[in-house]
């Protein structure tokens, strides 16, 4: 097992866009391991490499007792909307209700660069949703309408491990959000 520190609001891998893996190779499934262990002590839903300073296209999952993981996704998202609480393990101790999808399709590898397809619906597209974003340097908060954003910045400035000198820096993800986050 090797846990790592996961990366909090504020650390730059966070906001910075993931390169796609191109080799399956051990080093990956050493990666991984890595991120499921660390996800599982959090403990938390969902884990994406950048969180632990890694910038390739990597999440592991583990949602209401599938574990799983996923390589270079690609989402195609339901117009069915869902909202409710969401909290990330970069930003700890906060949740926010966030509106996403309610369900998606994600196409992506497995470690040992086999094609999956995983389907899911409610906490499985959140997670999903969440980690992918992740992986375009995009962080839930991102996401929040305009108010419930500037009382999620207010709480993470407060927070006690927070640490920002300065206001943080927001982007708008790339993929489509069917209105959401607006």
């Amino acid at each position: 097992m090797s846990v790592q520190p996961i990366r909090l609001f504020g650390d730059p891998v966070l906001i910075t866009k993931a390169e796609p893996v191109v080799d399956f190779d051990a080093e990956l499934r050493r990666l991984v391991t890595d991120l499921t262990d660390t996800m599982q002590a959090a403990p938390g839903s969902g884990l994406a490499a950048p969180q632990i300073g890694v910038g390739l296209r990597v999440f592991t999952y583990h949602v209401e007792g599938e574990l799983g993981h996923l390589i270079n996704p690609e989402l195609s998202l339901s117009t069915d909307e869902q909202f409710g609480p969401e909290g990330c393990l970069s930003i700890p101790g906060l949740t926010f209700d966030c509106r996403r999808a309610q369900s998606v399709i994600a196409k992506g590898f497995n470690m040992y660069g086999d094609p999956v397809v995983i389907e899911g619906s409610d906490l499985l597209a959140r997670c999903i949703q969440h980690e992918t974003d992740h992986l375009d340097g995009i962080l839930f908060v991102d996401r929040l309408d305009r108010e419930t954003r500037k009382q999620a910045m207010k709480a993470i400035r407060e927070a006690d491990w927070s640490g920002l000198g300065g206001p943080p820096q927001l982007k708008l993800s790339p993929h489509p959000t069917n209105g959401f986050g607006l």
